[in-house]
């Protein structure tokens, strides 16, 4: 039998590692003395670098529609810690150093989570939607992304409305699982980021023009069976192309993925079989 993890002997053991994890993560800002960006400007900078709507309330399976309620609201809470924030050169975007704890005395409520290989429940959850959403505008940006967490190659629902590749999304945790970039540019950047009653929304708008625009895609998509189990494959590229001349600059794989498939198969194309040994 595999040896339990000190986190996993009980909800007490779990709830002494995470706060653990929180303190380390405290105490590395402390010694790393990151310049956060931590400035909000009312006045919206001149240039759209991209923009995108995300629908909120998505029929993801068999989760709870309560839990998609509860995550509107948890959004529209957190939504206004980050709207109108500018990054400036030098500076490192950290969601949670902006959205802080999430207690319900603030007013969050038990949303959908993510743990381990399955959807769950958790105070505040719904917080990867925004973290997804403020990645993908990233991905189009010339900000370098310092720090970015998967969850752990597993698909876990079935395509609904998909509107952006499979493998871009986020996992995070306070505060020890963040979503981090840093403007290594000479130029100022902004987010703008709020809610409405359908979808959460997102701009990324910088003081000048950037030099280069950017195509993220997905390639070789494909289900495979290996022994037994089925995955979902594919590759997510980043074109890199100069926006004056048209000239294509670079490719980057930013995106392997080999994701286990957790939900029914049986009207997947599962176009490869083969055993894994």
């Amino acid at each position: 039998m595999k040896r339990k993890l000190f986190c996993e002997i009980s909800p007490l053991t779990y709830a002494l590692s995470v706060k653990k994890c929180e303190a380390l993560r405290f105490l590395h800002d402390i010694k790393d003395k990151h310049t956060f960006a931590r400035t909000f400007s009312e006045d919206k900078l001149e240039y759209l670098i991209y923009k995108h709507n995300s629908l909120i309330r998505r029929r993801l399976g068999n989760v709870d529609m309560h839990l998609q309620e509860n995550k509107a609201v948890n959004l529209s809470l957190a939504a206004p810690k980050i709207n109108t924030v500018l990054i400036r050169p030098g500076e490192t975007f950290s969601f949670w150093n902006l959205v802080g704890s999430l207690t319900v005395k603030k007013g969050y409520r038990e949303g959908l989570t993510i743990f381990s290989d399955h959807p769950s429940s958790g105070l505040g959850g719904g917080m990867c939607q925004m973290t997804n959403l403020i990645h993908w505008m990233i991905l189009h940006s010339e900000l370098t992304i310092t720090e970015h967490h998967h969850h752990d190659q597993i698909d876990l629902f079935p395509d609904f409305n998909r509107t952006i590749p499979f493998g871009t999304g986020t996992s995070i945790m306070y505060n020890y699982l963040d979503y981090r970039f840093r403007n290594d540019t000479d130029n100022t950047y902004q987010l703008i980021i709020y809610t409405t009653d359908e979808y959460l929304c997102g701009e990324l708008r910088a003081e000048k023009r950037q030099s280069y625009k950017f195509h993220i895609q997905a390639e070789n998509v494909y289900f495979s069976r290996e022994d037994g189990i089925v995955y979902r494959n594919g590759d997510v590229y980043r074109d890199k192309i100069d926006r004056r001349t048209g000239e294509h600059v670079s490719r980057e794989l930013i995106r392997h993925n080999h994701a286990r498939v957790c939900y029914d198969t049986s009207d997947l194309t599962i176009v490869e079989e083969k055993n894994a040994g």
